[in-house]
């Protein structure tokens, strides 16, 4: 898989990208990252990438031409997913993330300032994603985010395919979360390790996990029982 991240703060970019699992993924040859400096696909010797918008107003936008350029400089296969992070997107879950992580390439614009040149949509985005309902700076952490959730999705990224399956949010847990754990020690400040996860019955483990994962769920998010896809 090969993930495409084009930002005017590529260190920024190539920083998250070489650590922990992201790190590991690009090691074990399983994801290559592609980091383009914006400022590259510029003409003058300032290296801009923005302007104040045309009517007036607050704020600079990222222009088009360095954007679209940047794009094309990839010459991505046809039907390629390029996504804007943008507070207009739709929300990225767990299963968008299941979505790009069965794509041989993608690739995120990090858009900054107050926003992006109209054409740069119209143009060359394919998709918009949002992590939420807030705003940031820029685009930069939103796609680590993004990235992170897709990446630790393709196989042997993670040591263990268990971890994976258990996840929160996964459709074919019916999109609950996880359940609870513990670990060392037994007891600490009068709070004991339930008995049935020390009794080595995995049965009874399994089925209090599964109860664990209902009741978790129905107490931190009950919109999550009445999901149908």
């Amino acid at each position: 898989m090969k993930i495409n991240v084009i930002t005017i703060f590529p260190d920024v970019m190539t920083g998250i990208l070489s650590m922990g699992m992201l790190g590991v993924a690009a090691k074990k040859s399983l994801v290559t990252y592609n980091v383009q400096n914006l400022r590259d696909f510029t003409k003058d010797k300032h290296r801009t990438v923005d302007s104040e918008p045309y009517g007036g107003g607050g704020g600079m936008i990222l222009m088009v031409p360095p954007i679209a350029e940047a794009v094309e400089h990839l010459q991505l296969p046809e039907g390629s997913p390029v996504i804007l992070l943008s507070p207009a997107g739709k929300r990225f879950e767990q299963r968008l993330a299941h979505e790009y992580a069965a794509r041989d390439q993608i690739t995120f614009v990090c858009g900054r300032y107050k926003g992006v040149d109209e054409r740069v949509r119209e143009l060359v985005i394919t998709d918009e994603i949002s992590i939420g309902d807030f705003i940031l700076s820029g685009g930069e952490l939103a796609a680590a985010v993004c990235i992170e959730a897709i990446v630790r999705l393709k196989d042997d990224v993670l040591g263990n395919k268990d971890t994976r399956e258990s996840d929160s949010f996964e459709e074919e847990r019916g999109f609950l979360l996880d359940c609870v754990y513990y670990t060392r020690p037994v007891e600490y400040r009068g709070l004991r390790v339930p008995d049935v996860l020390i009794s080595g019955n995995h049965k009874e483990i399994e089925k209090w996990r599964k109860t664990s994962s209902i009741t978790r769920t129905e107490q931190m998010r009950p919109d999550l029982l009445n999901r149908k896809n």
